[in-house]
């Protein structure tokens, strides 16, 4: 019996020697994901992109369309996909039910061995298109059930314009159609993709928004809420008041994930790459936390990969980028 434990002993020796000799090789933050655009001039092709995520410890992307050179790369790699249903596709998917079973099979079933965990019916939906988002929303989810897809989840993304109310929990939905699509998802078990830009908030009320509270470099509480919940950082406020809303729209059982967050390293006021640099990496660090309402990790995705020189609007939307075309960093960032 000694001599087996002596040898029981050696052995453990031996195999902790060797797990030193050899250290794990970093995951990355498994909450983290970044969003991948390709609205740019001399993008790098998408093999090389899913390499990069995969160097970086990426473990999560979203991607806006289904983009048929993304999926074929992503095929095995085992990062989990939001895809988008594009706004221009609400309308046909909400009215036909056989249109939305034709999607589900030309952009899911044609890629199985894609990792798909959610289905963002429409970005930042407005207008008369928002009344077309449930039952698109629906009748994805019923031929996702019927191509035995079901484990997808299926939510719509938005933005904090659709809530209001300050502290955080007084936080509600300012548009009708939230509250019927909030229930829909507390039925299904999906969670509201919210599209969360302290920079936006920031630099549209300078006045009474520190840049520090807005780069989660605050030293103390900044905002103290009347339920005691203290916020030191704008991202934890913004996302905490969607929890409320939610909460308030009878869904207060329904997730959170953070579906685009970010900050322009250009072509605005406070758009550096040193707060650029320092919004994203505290940003990586910080939500493995979560928020006052919402401890524990929230699933988080930067915009974005790269700096996307075609895109429209503000200069600042073409300068929300990790990384330049020739994959090189914007900055540094350490995901692990």
């Amino acid at each position: 019996m000694l001599a087996l434990a002596l040898l029981l002993v050696a052995s453990m020796l031996a195999l902790a020697l060797l797990l030193r000799a050899f250290p794990a090789t970093p995951t990355g933050v498994k909450s983290i994901g970044v969003c991948y655009g390709v609205n740019g001039d001399n993008l790098p092709p998408a093999s090389d992109v899913v390499q990069l995520y995969q160097s970086n410890g990426i473990n999560l992307m979203r991607i806006y369309f289904p983009d048929t050179n993304a999926l074929n790369a992503l095929s095995g790699s085992n990062i989990g996909v939001i895809m988008d249903v594009p706004n221009s596709d609400l309308s046909s998917l909400a009215s036909d039910p056989s249109a939305a079973a034709t999607w589900v099979q030309r952009n899911l079933q044609a890629f199985p061995g894609v990792n798909f965990k959610y289905i963002a019916v429409g970005n930042e939906v407005s207008g008369g298109d928002t009344n077309s988002i449930l039952p698109a929303m629906q009748n994805v989810n019923s031929a996702l059930a019927n191509a035995g897809l079901g484990g997808i989840k299926v939510s719509t993304a938005v933005e904090s314009g659709v809530t209001q109310g300050f502290p955080p929990s007084q936080g509600s939905f300012s548009q009708g159609y939230m509250g019927p699509i909030a229930q829909y998802l507390q039925s299904t078990g999906a969670p509201l993709l919210c599209n969360v830009y302290p920079y936006f908030s920031y630099t549209g009320n300078e006045a009474q928004i520190a840049l520090s509270y807005a780069l989660f470099t605050s030293p103390g509480t900044v905002v103290q809420d009347d339920d005691g919940n203290a916020y030191q950082n704008l991202f934890d406020a913004l996302v905490d008041t969607f929890v409320s809303a939610l909460e308030n729209a009878g869904a207060g059982n329904v997730g959170v994930v953070v579906s685009e967050s970010g900050w322009p390293s250009d072509g605005g006021d406070a758009a550096t790459p040193g707060n650029a640099q320092t919004y994203n990496q505290n940003l990586i660090n910080h939500v493995g936390q979560g928020t006052p309402k919402r401890p524990g990790a929230i699933e988080t995705y930067i915009f974005a990969m790269f700096n996307e020189d075609k895109k429209t609007g503000a200069e600042t939307e073409r300068h929300f980028g990790l990384f330049n075309p020739d994959k090189s960093p914007a900055y540094p960032i350490n995901f692990s």
